[in-house]
């Protein structure tokens, strides 16, 4: 695929991207505490979780490792920290949720499988094969400061606030309201991080794929987010009224 092709095609999941969002911010995705019936067939949560995250670490992997020398070393720290990120999700994160005798229905498995398969080949084909590459200067520009600052910030906030959640679940006793970081002023702090840790990728390489990969975490997380603060609500009645859903004193 040549570069205007590839760019159309981007283009196009942009457009889609906005197509969904009304959609998912009517229809809660039905996994985790939203499952419901209907959606056929189920399999176990922890392997449809490996499942659907595989393919933005092997496909982008693979694509990555025909780099052209001319990429540089932003390129080459914007492929490692999106590696970095992905041998967590898929390789350590499934296997730290406490989800025993949880069930997710194979077509969202699917759904999120496909979604993975298409941003993995999105930002691994432009790293590998079609990025210009970046400046050596390009390490002092203030959006790649800033770009990795939010990264890291990002990372660590979904990180320690989905330590949070797993903890509460330790002994399996179902939902519970968290308490401790961020979750004094929302429902969602670790999709919070996610956001920021992907928006803060965006901006540090500056380039359509990895805002498209910003947006769809948009269009995915704050529904979700909304989801969950009125789940939350709804289950509990001494739910903190001061908290928000996803960003604090805001949504």
């Amino acid at each position: 695929m040549n570069e205007g092709w590839f760019r159309y095609f981007v283009l196009g999941w942009l457009i889609l991207a906005v197509v969904v969002f009304p959609l998912l911010l009517r229809i809660p995705a039905p996994y985790g505490r939203h499952t419901v019936k209907g959606w056929g067939p189920l399999m176990n949560n922890r392997l449809g979780w490996f499942l659907m995250e595989l393919p933005a670490l092997v496909l982008f992997t693979f694509l990555a490792l025909y780099m052209k020398p001319t990429i540089g070393t932003t390129g080459t720290i914007a492929v490692c920290l999106w590696i970095f990120h992905y041998i967590h999700r898929v390789l350590i994160f499934p296997f730290r949720i406490r989800t025993q005798g949880k069930k997710i229905p194979i077509l969202i498995m699917l759904f999120a499988f496909f979604f993975n398969l298409v941003n993995g080949f999105v930002n691994g084909y432009w790293f590998g094969w079609l990025s210009p590459g970046y400046a050596p200067d390009w390490l002092c520009d203030p959006r790649f400061d800033a770009g990795i600052i939010l990264f890291t910030a990002g990372f660590v906030t979904n990180l320690y606030h989905d330590r949070i959640l797993i903890r509460l679940r330790r002994n399996g006793n179902g939902y519970k309201i968290p308490y401790g970081g961020l979750f004094r002023f929302v429902s969602c702090p670790n999709f919070l991080g996610e956001i920021i840790e992907w928006g803060g990728f965006a901006i540090m390489t500056w380039c359509l794929p990895t805002f498209s990969f910003f947006l769809w975490t948009l269009v995915n997380l704050v529904p979700r987010a909304l989801d969950h603060h009125r789940w939350y609500r709804r289950n509990f009645e001494g739910y903190p009224a001061e908290r928000k859903a996803l960003v604090p004193f805001v949504l």
